[in-house]
Formats: C-alpha cells, sequence, structure tokens
C-alpha cells in the first residue's frame, strides 16, 4: 500500500512514540559514551518510516571506540572526536535508508537469497569460529531476530553495492587534467634516493673469522661476474629471510638503512654488486636491480598514479552529489 504524506508522517510518528517507550523501557546506567543524554527520548533521526534509535548508533560506533581512545591524547580530545563520529555514523546510517530505498524503486533490482547466505554464513565462520550457538546469543543480545538480521545483511550489501555503481561512473580522466594536476603538485612527487635491493646474507657462526666470510662472499662475486644472475645465487647461498625470494627486499630509500648498508649501497649504479660487508653478525653483499635518484619523478612515472588520485577525488563529489539528492528528496528528522 502507497502511503500519503500525511498517513506516512503519521505512522512515522506512531513509530517515533514506540521507539520512545521502548527506549525508555530499556534505558539503564548512562553510557560511557553520552549518547542517552544526548538523545533521551532513545531516537538519534527518522528517515522516512524508519527509526534510528539510539542502539543503532552505539552499535555502529562501539567498533570504532578502542581506536579513537588510542589516537586521543586526552579526554577533552576524545570527547570532542567521539560527539564527531556520532554525528558521521548517524548522517551514514541516513544515508543508507534512503540508498535503500533509492535501489528500491527499480522492481527489477533485487538481491539474490544466496547472496545473503554467503555473507551470513562468511561472518558465522569469522566472527563466530562457525559456532550457531554464539551467533544467535549475539542476534539475543541485540534484540534481533534472524529474519531481521537477514534483513540488515541485505541492505549493507545493497548499500555497497549502490555506492560502488556511483563511484565507477567516475572512470575516464583526460590527459590534459592529469597534466595539470602534475604541474599543480609537483612537490608531491618528489623523491628520495632509492634503490631497488638484493642481499645475499653469510651468517657467521660461532668463532668463524671475518676471513672466512670472505671468502665465500668471493666466490659469490666471482661467479656473478662470470655472468650468473644475483637471484639465482641469492637462492642458493643467502641465509636470510628473503633467500627463496632471490633475496629481494624491494624499494629502499637511504633513510631506510643504517649506513653500514646505505653508504656503499647508493654509491652503487644499477647492475652493480657491492664488495662483501663484514658486521658482527656476518657478511652482506649488496646488488641495485634498479636505481632512482633524488629530485621531482617525471609524469611518465607518476601518470597513472595521478589517475587513481582524480578518479578517487571524482567519484568522491559525485557520490556527495548523489547523496545531496537522495536527502533532498527524502524526508529526514534528526534529533
Amino acid at each position: 500500500m502507497t502511503l500519503t504524506p500525511g498517513r506516512r508522517f503519521l505512522s512515522v510518528i506512531l513509530a517515533l512514540g514506540l521507539a520512545v517507550v521502548a527506549a525508555r523501557g530499556q534505558q539503564s546506567a548512562p553510557s560511557s559514551d553520552g549518547l542517552n543524554f544526548r538523545f533521551a527520548n532513545g531516537v538519534a533521526a527518522i528517515v522516512e518510516d524508519k527509526v534510528i534509535t539510539v542502539d543503532d548508533v552505539r552499535h555502529a560506533i562501539q567498533p570504532l571506540i578502542p581506536e579513537l581512545q588510542k589516537s586521543s591524547r586526552n579526554e577533552k580530545e576524545f570527547n570532542e572526536r567521539l560527539e564527531a563520529l556520532q554525528d558521521d555514523v548517524i548522517q551514514n546510517l541516513i544515508d543508507k535508508v534512503l540508498i535503500v530505498k533509492e535501489f528500491r524503486k527499480d522492481d527489477k533490482k533485487h538481491i539474490p537469497e544466496s547472496f545473503i547466505d554467503n555473507q551470513i554464513a562468511s561472518t558465522l565462520s569469522e566472527q563466530f569460529e562457525g559456532d550457531r550457538s554464539k551467533f544467535l546469543a549475539y542476534l539475543r543480545s541485540r534484540g534481533m531476530t534472524l529474519r531481521e538480521y537477514r534483513r540488515e545483511v541485505e541492505e549493507d550489501i545493497i548499500e555497497n553495492y549502490m555506492r560502488h555503481q556511483q563511484r565507477k561512473s567516475q572512470s575516464l580522466v583526460s590527459p590534459v587534467r592529469i597534466e595539470t594536476f602534475y604541474k599543480e603538485n609537483k612537490e608531491r612527487f618528489n623523491q628520495e634516493d632509492s634503490v631497488h635491493l638484493r642481499l645475499i646474507q653469510f651468517t657467521r657462526t660461532n668463532g668463524e673469522s671475518d676471513v672466512s666470510l670472505r671468502t665465500k662472499a668471493e666466490e659469490v662475486i666471482g661467479r656473478f661476474k662470470r655472468g650468473e644472475k644475483f637471484a639465482d645465487l641469492a637462492k642458493e647461498y643467502s641465509q636470510d629471510s628473503r633467500r627463496a625470494k632471490g633475496g629481494d627486499w624491494g624499494n629502499m630509500k637511504r633513510s631506510d638503512l643504517k649506513p653500514e648498508f646505505s653508504d656503499p649501497l647508493f654509491a652503487l649504479k644499477a647492475g652493480e654488486i657491492s664488495q662483501p660487508i663484514i658486521l658482527p653478525e656476518g657478511c652482506f653483499l649488496l646488488f641495485v636491480e634498479e636505481r632512482k635518484y633524488a629530485g621531482i619523478q617525471p609524469l611518465s612515472e607518476v601518470r597513472d598514479d595521478i589517475e587513481r588520485i582524480l578518479i578517487g577525488q571524482m567519484a568522491r563529489v559525485s557520490e556527495e552529489r548523489w547523496l545531496e539528492r537522495l536527502r533532498r528528496n527524502g524526508y529526514i528528522k534528526r534529533f
């Protein structure tokens, strides 16, 4: 049945009244998140014919509290950030209702039951160790039936799908825009000296001399100079954790390494191998797979990164405009 605006408003008021009664009946000692004080009637917002309760907000916020506590310098900062987080969560819950409503406008769109089943099975496995009794106890703690939980999962899937579709529509960036961004933000592409490092480590055994270690390293250097690949030699000789990967340590900046390594390493060119580096823990050979010098990276090297940045920016703007339209066309009352 389609409700007229007047009848829909009455149904909302009725829902609000029921929610207030339920919330007052359930309230106990104030929670540390302050929501019971902020929303004394137990209702944070009404969107269309759905009531967003304090418990809805609390459920969304709860997993985020530990990180907020860890990153806040004092109680004042924590309380300020907590209130801002509450506002963000309430807005997200409002938007979710509007997004689901937009999805359901099209009768041809639906979420297959198998998608919901798979998501619930994944949650049961990952969060409840496959124990259905724990899962059902969790639902009881939230005052929720399995049917209501399935609907929540379905709406989560709908929201993710609709947001993804909206972001996906922004996938083309003109070359001119990429070049303009590069010219206006060159300082973002300033790089330190860096090398793609491969390494061979000879671990010193009890009482092993420097001479013994150097002899092992010189043997490897000789084989390298005769044309063998450093990566193959690392797989054969190295005693470090990257042996199976051919001693590959990836891109390293000068500031990533202690001087004993950075000084000889950054004196090398691409394709060169160091002399043996003798340290108390053993002997090391360094190899430069690729060398990048300090300075502004050329556009050719950062074009893909800029394209990803711009697509992300465009997607956020497009999504926010879409949400603003949904908000203008929906019934929303915040408390």
